[in-house]
């Protein structure tokens, strides 16, 4: 849980309100106690006590405690899937896409460790909210891209034949974005290694032998 609370102040300073790096401290302040305690447990009063600020400044910045949310994980996706064109649109071979897509996932561990962690756990009951449909279209998106590449391996005789294409598909989303649960900015891996040594495992179950 986020701890090392600021001060309390009482209003925004002239000008403030709008501020981005002031509205980017309060959303990772948002997602870090989010992602510790849950979103419906979560009150705009215990998010502005973790900034240092009364409950009703918080107002001056967001309308409501959905707003931020939304913000943190439109954000996310946002740079998800910026990465993932790029990686698609590049027209690279199946393993070397997805080598690149699982790089750029365990990237974004990195700068949304906590918007991960909301997204995995709260996902799921968010979707069947209206201003969160946005959701349901990034997983049919995600599904997609994955499952393209995964077949074009198997097509192209660069993964097994006999390759179980959605199970493998579940395997590696899940075994990939679990990481949000333990990663920590900073560590002693960097994402990139980190990607390293997880495709050094799983590629060496899944690519023809030679």
């Amino acid at each position: 849980m986020p701890t090392n609370k600021k001060p309390q102040v009482t209003a925004a300073e002239p000008g403030a309100a709008t501020a981005p790096d002031r509205r980017g401290e309060l959303l990772n302040t948002a997602a870090e106690v989010f992602a510790e305690q849950g979103y419906n447990a979560t009150t705009v009063r215990k998010i502005a006590d973790e900034a240092g600020m009364l409950a009703g400044s918080l107002y001056y910045h967001f309308d409501s405690k959905e707003s931020m949310l939304e913000e943190i994980l439109r954000t996310f996706l946002d740079e998800l899937w910026d990465g993932y064109d790029t990686v698609l649109a590049a027209g690279t071979g199946p393993r070397e896409t997805l080598e690149a897509l699982v790089t750029e996932s365990f990237r974004e561990i990195d700068r949304h460790r906590a918007a991960v962690a909301i997204y995995q756990k709260e996902s799921r009951q968010l979707v069947a909210q209206e201003r969160f449909g946005f959701l349901a279209d990034s997983q049919r998106r995600f599904e997609k891209a994955w499952l393209s590449t995964l077949e074009r391996g198997v097509e192209s005789g660069t993964f097994r034949a006999d390759l179980d294409i959605r199970l493998t598909y579940r395997f590696v989303r899940d075994t990939v974005w679990v990481a949000a649960s333990w990663y920590r900015p900073g560590g002693q891996h960097s994402p990139e290694e980190i990607a390293r040594q997880y495709l050094s495992m799983v590629l060496d179950g899944i690519a023809v032998r030679e």
